[in-house]
């Protein structure tokens, strides 16, 4: 009965006070994290596997979870869905970026990204699976931010698919693994001789009709590690993969990155084992090293299809046309054509005479000439439609990749090319679209914070190197600057200041000169005006058209940037053998010279059994009774140091200098 009472007086107080309303707590059975506690600490002794990096992410996120829900069990609260702040990001966003909009240092976020098993540097960009783990460590829900989310089209799945389609087929590979040789033979044309050094630095769509006047759509992605970003977009627009590798030399970095890309896109992939008609070609070594990459061509007990040809002789290349009409009607590649057409950017340039031009491919529908277009934050009407050797044509057909003329300014390359039969409508999509734009400009470039710049006080000032870049399109643009950014470190730092298509103006020099930036040009020029005004107001220009050449030259002006390291550079040794005592100089060591040479005013330690006993300056230096800027090994000489005489016979003194050498990035 007394413990009755005392509940019902507790009770009876609590209503007194003040109660806030009650909060809603997720439920939490404890007996169960108990177990899995438990468990955990039982495997920890047991030998782990071998994990890829998402699985890596994947168990260190849930067992943070573990550890959250833990620790609010002790402190007996709950985290709910709720409380997390939500977070709007565009994917691929890079970790300083990301830093930014979770206002925390990018030091914080890589060492999150160490600890789930991703080796990121600061300009890195990240995939959204990614950016949703690391960012629920900080505590923020991300929502994948879609500036063009009025581009959802509910007809899609009503239309009449009824036209056959050719299929998109891209060609990947390592430099120099013969990707543009194969299609040159296809095409029975020369596209090498137009790319700077041979290397491909553009995307290219080709339409190819072979056999039983069916049609074949090529896209030919540059195999340069600088153009990640421009083989992934051609993975996402594609319905076959084509993996070129060299018979002579197998198996290459950006050969792994084009499978990862290809596999990701989830479409089928047709291994061509090319230069073949050498004699050092080995195609069962690259066989073998395929299946290491879990690709497993048809005579191996695989699903790849796999053609052995050289794209110089033309040895084997029908056979891979045969292939790959066989995986298209496996696919059963059909598309609407009596509707609307929808196509992505593949490319994009600034022309002289004709202005912004767009390399489209059509995935659906049929463009004609005069049709209203919404591509980007921008509308306008189709002028001119030509296929890619410049030819008029009436038409475009889904499968077909086009040039379109009309645009007001160059589009980026990945943006969806949407027709639509109001242009009222178009025009309001692309209001929107552009307050949109502003707003997320405004969200990832946010002002300098206090803390910001305390922390860059505290880690020392990060020198910039600000660039300008000026390209001919938009996807070598974004490769080259993607390339820059990334060799920036702690201590020097790449700022893109500006970069867009087409040649240098008087606008760009004034930028340039303000912002003290060096304008880099990308198979573009300058104005004669822009020239003038560069020389007068002493901004450097550099033109380069081969990728790796621009790479190399910012690296070497980033190197000049760093701090040069201090190094001691041994100049010579000299053994005390007697002490002088003279007037108004003082006790002078006599001393025969070992190793090397002494100096005059160098800088000297003295040793006594393998101990420093002082560090100073060599202040006077003698030889008999004559002073001597130098002595060579094995002259005697007398050595005055400043601030020291407590000379003993056999003490050893060290003399050396401080050298600065220049560093070198990593």
């Amino acid at each position: 009965e007394q413990k009755k009472d005392v509940n019902v007086d507790t009770s009876d107080a609590k209503k007194d006070e003040k109660t806030p309303p009650p909060r809603k707590l997720k439920k939490i059975n404890i007996s169960e994290i108990a177990d899995k506690i438990q468990k955990n600490t039982k495997l920890k002794g047991s030998p782990n596997k071998r994990l890829n990096i998402s699985e890596s992410i994947k168990k260190t996120a849930t067992k943070n979870k573990k550890k959250i829900k833990r620790k609010n069990i002790e402190e007996n609260t709950t985290i709910s869905s709720d409380e997390m702040k939500k977070l709007n990001v565009p994917e691929f966003t890079s970790v300083d970026e990301l830093s930014k909009l979770m206002k925390v240092s990018a030091q914080d976020v890589i060492m999150k990204c160490m600890e789930m098993g991703m080796m990121v540097t600061i300009n890195q960009r990240l995939d959204m699976e990614s950016i949703q783990y690391v960012s629920s460590e900080f505590g923020f829900e991300v929502e994948t931010l879609d500036i063009y989310n009025d581009d959802i089209d509910s007809e899609e799945d009503n239309l009449k698919k009824d036209f056959k389609r050719p299929p998109v087929v891209t060609i990947m590979g390592h430099v120099d693994h013969g990707k543009t040789s194969l299609l040159d033979y296809i095409r029975n044309t020369n596209i090498i001789a137009g790319e700077s050094g041979g290397i491909t630095q553009h995307i290219g769509a080709y339409e190819v009709q072979v056999k039983n006047d069916k049609k074949i759509t090529f896209i030919d992605t540059p195999g340069h590690e600088a153009f990640t970003a421009m083989r992934a977009r051609g993975a996402q627009i594609t319905d076959i993969v084509i993996l070129i590798v060299a018979a002579d030399d197998g198996i290459k970095p950006q050969t792994v990155e084009a499978i990862d890309h290809a596999l990701a896109a989830a479409v089928p992939i047709v291994v061509a084992i090319n230069k073949m008609d050498k004699p050092e070609a080995n195609s069962d070594k690259v066989k073998k090293e395929l299946s290491e990459k879990n690709i497993l061509v048809e005579e191996w007990g695989g699903k790849r299809q796999c053609a052995e040809i050289s794209a110089k002789t033309g040895q084997g290349i029908d056979d891979l046309i045969d292939k790959i009409l066989l995986e298209s009607e496996m696919l059963d590649l059909n598309e609407a054509k009596d509707t609307l057409a929808k196509g992505i950017v593949v490319e994009s340039r600034l022309d002289k005479g004709l202005g912004p031009i767009a390399t489209i491919l059509i995935q659906r529908g049929t463009l004609q000439k005069g049709d209203v277009f919404v591509c980007g934050s921008q509308y306008s009407k189709v002028r001119l439609l030509l296929n890619e050797r410049n030819n008029k044509v009436d038409f475009a057909y889904p499968s077909d990749p086009v040039q379109i003329l009309g645009f007001d300014k160059v589009p980026n390359a990945g943006d969806v090319f949407k027709v639509y039969d109001d242009e009222q409508k178009a025009k309001k999509i692309t209001q929107e679209r552009s307050v949109r734009e502003r707003e997320r400009a405004h969200q990832m470039h946010s002002k300098i914070t206090l803390e910001q710049v305390g922390l860059e006080i505290k880690t020392g000032k990060v020198t910039d190197l600000n660039i300008v870049i000026k390209g001919d399109v938009d996807g070598s643009i974004g490769a080259l600057s993607d390339s820059l950014m990334n060799l920036s470190n702690n201590e020097v730092n790449i700022k893109i200041v500006l970069r867009g298509v087409g040649m240098v103006s008087q606008n760009d020099v004034t930028l340039a000169s303000a912002s003290n930036a060096i304008i880099i040009c990308f198979n573009v020029s300058a104005s004669v005006n822009a020239k003038k005004l560069s020389k007068s107001l002493g901004v450097q220009i550099r033109h380069y058209s081969v990728i790796y050449d621009a790479i190399n030259d910012t690296k070497l002006a980033l190197e000049g940037l760093l701090r040069p390291d201090i190094v001691e550079d041994s100049i010579g040794q000299a053994e005390v053998r007697q002490l002088f005592k003279i007037p108004k100089i003082g006790i002078i060591a006599g001393c025969s010279v070992k190793k090397g040479k002494v100096i005059r005013n160098s800088k000297l330690r003295v040793r006594r059994e393998d101990e420093v006993i002082y560090e100073g300056k060599l202040t006077s230096l003698k030889r008999f009774k004559d002073d001597a800027n130098e002595v060579l090994e094995g002259f005697e000489c007398g050595i005055g140091v400043e601030g020291f005489t407590l000379f003993e016979n056999d003490d050893i003194i060290e003399v050396y200098e401080l050298k600065e050498v220049k560093r070198k990035l990593k």
